[in-house]
Order: C-alpha cells, then structure tokens, then sequence
C-alpha cells in the first residue's frame, strides 16, 4: 500500500476471458464511478485471454486514478474468484464481469446498503435494461426481460442461484465461509457460496443499484452459453446438492414457471414479445440440461 492511497473499501474483482468486444466498457464504467477513486481498488484475474483482452485492460487503467492489480489463472472460475478474495484489502468485494456496464451511482449505493445492514452477507443489484434498444436482437431482449423480473423485488430473498455478477460480497463473509471452492472447475462457484453464506446465518439482498449486461445476440451463442452451465455444474452437485432446486431446472417446470412471471414481464415492459419467454426460457433449460448429461457421461 503507497501512502497515496487510503485503505480501499471496496475491491472491485474482475474475472475475465476473451472479453475484447466488451471489457473496455465495462472497465470504463468502474472508473467512472462517484465513489472516491482512492478508496477502490481493482483486481483483474484474466484466464490466459487469447485475445486483445489484457491489451484492452492494460490500455484502459494506464492514467486510472484506482489502483489495480492483474493477475493470470487457468483453474476455472473456482479459483479466479477465490485469487480475488485473497488479494482483496477492501471491507466489500463487488463482481464485475467483462460484459457488463455499472450505473455511476453502483459502488457508492451497494456501499451505503451494506453499512445499513449489518446482516448482509451479498447484496445483488438490479438488472437495468434499455426497452427502447432498437438493434438489440430478440434473444438478448428475452434474456434482459427474465433478468429484469428476476431481480425487480428489493429486499432480502431466498433465491438460491443469484449470480456473483452484479453483487457486493462482505469480506468478512466470504472468508468466513472458507471462500470459494477452487475445485470447482464451471459454472456454480457461486451458487456454492451463496449456500453457504445463508447456512452460516448471513442474510442475501436485491438492492436498487442498477448495472446492465450485454446479451447473447443469436440463439445458437444463447445455448452455447447455457450448455456450458450445465457442463459445469456435476462438480456442484456431487458437493452439495442441497445448494440447487434442480426440479426448477427441467423443461416443463421451466416453462410452467415463466408462465406465471408472464404478467409482471408484460406490466415491465408493455412489450408482446414477453409472450415467447416460456419458449425462450425452456431452450436454455434444455440446453443446460444436456450439458449437465454430457458432462456426466465424460466423467464415467
């Protein structure tokens, strides 16, 4: 630590690869922040990029005024996100990935909220979404609309996959837990650790601070993107099955459940295209589905 530099509050940890399309504009978006720059820091952890995505980055924080710091990793998510809570010196670690975009006001409201609740062991922003986007393809719209509802009520919840995107972790929390669960090679570090942040009687909130995402464009990279979920996640299981409601997985639940968001979707939006949402939803849980089976038969 220089003497320039305050202990940080929040470390902002970004875990990326192959995000040249996008990374700069996220990264923009934290240093743009109305938080003080001298009580941030930024810990980048960059799997092997094969890329411009560390060119970008190094590019971006050349004149930053936030300290940073770069790190490489090939272990997966698991161990990416668990290199970013070790190195963290700040009271909150908040997650951003390579395709998203933080409002101004991110860091500084998702910082109020934790000092107000005590309790909070994660607290997730809110999906924004611009409805009046008229490049945005229907699968990327579809996918903003679900993250949309998902998120629209303010409060603790019980949720049980949130996402580390968009979030504010308590340091303290996280470590407390033991951190993540580097053997996690996939998808579901996070959904493991939100498990046990509430089994160890920490509290998980949706606040108001809004953030947004850059969507999959075509429905061919929307079920890549979902296959690989499911690929990821037998390590999660065979740990702790509890930490999953995989019935809310399958096809027809999926479908019969988006049925039912159908009209706050519609009251969200005034759009008729939320009425494809039980379709959209249950190509992505079919695509997760089959990645889950495939990885399951490379395994035996």
């Amino acid at each position: 630590m220089t003497p320039d530099f305050p202990k940080p509050k929040i470390t902002v940890g970004m875990c990326l690869k192959n995000s040249e399309l996008t990374v700069k504009e996220a990264l923009d978006s934290v240093l743009n922040q109305d938080f003080p720059h001298e009580l941030i820091e930024i810990i980048i952890v960059d799997g092997y990029s094969r890329d411009k995505t560390l060119e970008i980055v190094r590019g971006s924080i050349g004149n930053a005024d936030i300290q940073t710091k770069i790190f490489q990793e090939n272990q997966g998510l698991g161990k990416a996100r668990q290199m970013v809570v070790d190195e963290a010196l700040g009271d909150y670690i908040v997650w951003v990935d390579g395709d998203m975009v933080l409002s101004k006001e991110f860091l500084r409201k998702q910082f109020e909220f934790m000092n107000r609740n005590l309790d909070a062991g994660i607290a997730k922003g809110k999906y924004g979404v611009n409805l009046n986007r008229c490049h945005e393809s229907l699968v990327a719209a579809l996918e903003n609309v679900e993250f949309l509802v998902h998120t629209m009520s303010e409060g603790k919840t019980s949720a049980k996959s949130l996402g580390a995107s968009g979030c504010i972790y308590r340091t303290e929390a996280i470590r407390g837990v033991g951190g993540f669960d580097t053997s996690i090679k996939g998808a579901g570090e996070d959904n493991d650790v939100e498990y046990r942040m509430r089994v160890s009687g920490w509290s998980i909130y949706i606040t108001a601070a809004l953030f947004y995402e850059k969507r999959r464009q075509t429905w061919s990279a929307l079920w890549q993107e979902y296959f690989w979920h499911g690929y990821g996640w037998p390590s999660l299981l065979r740990k702790n099955r509890a930490s999953v409601d995989l019935l809310k997985f399958l096809p027809p639940v999926a479908v019969m459940a988006e049925f039912l968001r159908l009209p706050k979707a519609y009251f969200l939006t005034r759009q008729k295209k939320v009425l494809l949402l039980p379709l959209h939803y249950a190509f992505k849980r079919t695509a997760w589905i089959l990645g889950l089976i495939r990885s399951h038969l490379n395994t035996n």
